[in-house]
């Protein structure tokens, strides 16, 4: 072997042992790295060793059957580069933990403690058991904690309290036990605290009561106890202003009066008091709190009156006073509380007449003032509250009769109760006053001697006379009830039945042809339905009218049968010419789906009236339906998926089958059968109006809320503004909000994604269906998730309506499949899905 090949040989040997051992190196440094714990790490791709071995050691005591955490390896690389679930990180440290709604159960490691960096934490929504670690009190950093909809147990723990900058601590729906610690008050950011549906005991620490930061405090439905302290607002050293805005107590046992410290708490927008043990009268200083919209005293032995100052409390909307002992008369004002729309007054000892001032309070929906002392006549002003969805003033000591629109709107249970109350039932019909009784002439003595006397010619003449006038009195009597019958039938002849004014001339003789019809001429055309009348039928119907909207009005009308169908007048003006109107009307009566309002008529009158005949829905709009029940009233979530998956059946069908896009989708016209099986009404009515008439119908919708962004500019609806508009409905079905009541200046769909975004999920949803969580949280997650998907600003961005109706299916399979086995029209709708 030459020299100079042994020389290259050694140079290959030298440089082969120096890249090894740089890569060794290499490989070390990174093991340095990621095991010294050094959280100046560069980009924090690797994670430091304390915070690897905390959470491996929060992994061992979840049972994940999910999969959930599978990504959490052995190896700790990824954990910090978006590679482990949930897990965020700053400079290879963990900050939160996000793993809501994944179906976790077992215990939260009391090794959740090592995290000194930690911010969050969210596990709500799981199946979590155990105690809340009370090493969380070792975090200096920590400011959220979101446990909510769990099953855990034990006590609170105090040390929580030791965290100095903690700002939401939201506990509710778990199985707590024990007293609220006082500490909790210790972080001068506190501002939220959630303890809510829980089983706490004791009475509320003071501290909570001073804390400045504290805007939202609900402590409902535990077993607190005690007197309420009246040391709200008391000022502090350090600070003199109070934030809380919501404060909830209600469904505990808490005795004692209302603290009149409550009124320094200038701020507060609701209280709720309602379902314990509280006695006393209400504090006059209330009516300082001029932000105050809801206030619920029900359910307590609060005795005295209703202070006048509560006529200063412009804000508020609603007021339940329900079970209490309250007595008096309401005090006058009343018309100053232009924003209520909730009076519930019932089972007190309230005396004196209904005040009139109730009237102007035009936006007022619910009002019962049931089992009082009220007396008096009910005012006929009520009748104009034209909003009013629910009424009572059973029970009471009123009289006279019942405003004839208030019994036309209301059943007789809204009246029963007052003895001397008519006018409300047939069975209570108000009579006529009764003739004027005389007292009788004074009668002559007796005279001892009667003796018969001769009648003069005089006499006979004045007999005969009246005899003659007698005749004439009858045959007049007899010729004027022969006028009235006479007339009476040529008034039902003509078709002017006074039942039936609300509607006028209507609809000619039943059949599939189209024909000329009825006494006052017109036409018809009759479509497949279950019922057959005439025009005189429906002229000699009682209406009742349901509701304006721009393209007109509706009515129910009783048939002579009993029978009741819906006919909607369409506004003069607004609709096509008489040719198209029809081309039109007969595609639209040849439309059948399960989930659509069946146009079954039509009607052109002889001056141009155009009428349309639906079947009546018993259980109204969806809009009614949520909004206007009582609080007794309580809707699953069953039948709230239900609904949704019945609109979006009926949409899909309009969009896929009839290429029609419905461009005015609300709950209002969303309608419910007696099975609470939803129906579109107003499909296709855009076909029968003029340009001008739709183009307002779309502004009207986006004044109700349900209008997408987007038509502000495109002025033509689509089917992505149809899906916004399915959108909205299914927020209005999971939070219970009206759209066309804005939150904090917000419109549903950015309230509910404001609310998300600051990982407050629970409160969004309505809080009936959050009693269910632990059984139905994923499918109420999915639901919000897919209605946020409807509601993007960028229509590019929503799915079709197919694809929402598909997603729904898959959420709730069972309803999906109970539907599909229900009609041919529900099956020819699902296989169309399928396909």
């Amino acid at each position: 072997m030459s020299m100079e090949s042994h020389s290259i040989k050694s140079f290959h040997g030298k440089f082969y042992l120096c890249c090894t051992q740089l890569l060794l190196c290499l490989l070390l440094a990174l093991t340095c790295k990621f095991v010294s714990g050094d959280p100046t790490t560069g980009d924090g791709v690797i994670v430091t060793q304390a915070d690897y071995q905390a959470l491996r050691a929060i992994k061992r005591e979840l049972i994940d059957l999910r999969g959930v955490l599978r990504s959490w390896n052995d190896s700790g690389l990824g954990a910090c580069s978006g590679g482990w679930a949930g897990i965020k990180c700053v400079k290879g440290q963990v900050i939160a933990i996000q793993l809501p709604w994944k179906g976790l159960r077992g215990r939260v490691s009391e090794k959740i403690g090592q995290l000194q960096a930690l911010r969050k934490i969210s596990l709500h929504d799981n199946l979590l058991v155990g105690p809340v670690p009370w090493s969380l009190g070792f975090l200096p950093n920590l400011r959220g904690v979101y446990l909510f909809n769990n099953r855990l147990s034990g006590s609170i723990p105090p040390s929580i309290g030791n965290c100095p900058v903690l700002q939401t601590l939201d506990l509710s729906n778990n199985a707590l036990t024990g007293k609220i610690p006082p500490s909790l008050a210790n972080s001068t950011r506190f501002f939220r605290l959630n303890l809510s549906y829980n089983s706490l005991s004791g009475s509320i620490p003071v501290s909570l009561t001073r804390s400045p930061s504290l805007t939202f405090l609900a402590l409902q439905h535990n077993n607190l106890s005690g007197s309420i302290p009246d040391t709200w607002g008391v000022p502090s050293r350090n600070n003199s202003s109070y934030q809380l805005q919501f404060l909830a107590l209600d469904n505990n046992l808490f005795s004692g009066s209302i603290p009149v410290s409550l009124s320094k708490l200038v701020l507060l927008q609701e209280i709720s008091l309602s379902n314990n043990k509280i006695v006393g009268t209400i504090p006059d200083d209330l009516g300082k709190l001029s932000k105050l919209q809801k206030l619920d005293l029900s359910n307590n032995a609060i005795n005295g009156s209703l202070p006048v100052s509560f006529t200063n409390l412009t804000s508020l909307v609603s007021v339940s006073l329900v079970n209490n002992r309250l007595g008096s008369q309401i005090p006058e004002g009343l018309q100053n509380l232009h924003n209520l729309t909730l009076l519930d007054l019932k089972n007190n000892q309230f005396i004196g007449q209904i005040p009139e001032s109730i009237s102007n309070i035009s936006g007022l929906t619910q009002l019962d003032l049931s089992e009082n002392n009220f007396t008096g006549e009910i005012p006929a002003s009520l009748a104009s509250l034209s909003n009013l969805t629910s009424f009572n003033v059973s029970y009471n000591n009123l009289s006279g009769s019942v405003p004839s629109l208030l019994s036309k709107k209301f059943n007789s249970s809204s009246f029963v109760g007052n003895i001397q109350l008519c006018g409300f039932s047939i069975s209570t019909a108000c009579q006529s006053p009764p003739p004027l009784n005389l007292p009788p002439p004074p009668m002559e003595a007796p005279k001892r001697h009667h003796h018969r006397r001769r009648l003069s010619t005089k006499d006979i003449i004045l007999i005969a006379v009246g005899a003659l006038l007698a005749v004439l009195l009858i045959v007049c009597c007899i010729l004027l009830c022969c006028l009235m019958r006479k007339r009476a039938a040529l008034k039902e002849k003509n078709g002017k039945s006074t039942t039936s004014k609300a509607i006028e001339r209507a609809v000619p003789k039943a059949g599939t042809e189209v024909e000329s019809g009825g006494e006052m001429g017109g036409k018809l055309v009759h479509f497949d339905g279950p019922f057959l009348f005439t025009a005189d039928d429906l002229l000699c119907a009682t209406a009742e009218i349901m509701g304006k909207s721009t393209y007109g009005t509706a009515y129910k009308a009783t048939l002579e049968d009993g029978s009741q169908v819906a006919v909607k007048r369409l506004r003069e003006k607004t609709t096509k010419g008489q040719r198209e109107f029809e081309a039109e009307a007969a595609a639209l009566g040849k439309i059948r789906h399960p989930n659509l309002l069946a146009l079954r008529a039509y009607y052109l009158g002889p001056k141009g009236e155009k009428l349309l005949v639906f079947d009546y829905m018993s259980n109204g709009s969806l809009a009614s339906f949520l909004h206007a029940r009582g609080p007794e009233t309580v809707i699953d979530w069953p039948t709230r998926m239900n609904v949704a998956i019945g609109v979006s059946r009926g949409l899909n069908y309009l969009h896929t089958q009839e290429n029609m896009i419905h461009g005015n989708l609300t709950s209002s016209n969303i309608l419910l059968d007696e099975q609470t099986s939803p129906h579109i009404s107003d499909f296709g009515l855009s076909r029968l109006m003029t340009a001008a008439a739709n183009t307002n119908v779309i502004a009207t919708a986006g004044t109700l809320g349900y209008r997408a962004p987007e038509l502000s500019k495109l002025k033509n609806a689509n089917t992505k503004t149809d899906v916004y508009s399915l959108g909205v409905i299914i927020l209005e079905l999971l939070t219970g909000k009206s759209p066309g009541e804005p939150t904090n200046g917000m419109d549903l769909p950015q309230w509910v994604a404001s609310i998300v975004k600051e990982e407050w999920t629970n409160e969004v949803f309505d809080l009936e269906l959050m009693r269910d969580t632990p059984t139905i949280g994923d499918e109420l997650l999915n639901t919000l998730k897919l209605a946020l998907h409807c509601v993007d600003p960028s229509p590019a961005a929503r799915p079709e309506v197919v694809q929402v109706l598909q997603q729904l299916e898959e959420i709730r399979p069972e309803l999906a499949a109970a539907a599909a086995s229900g009609d041919d029209g529900a099956k020819e709708a699902a296989q169309h899905t399928s396909e």
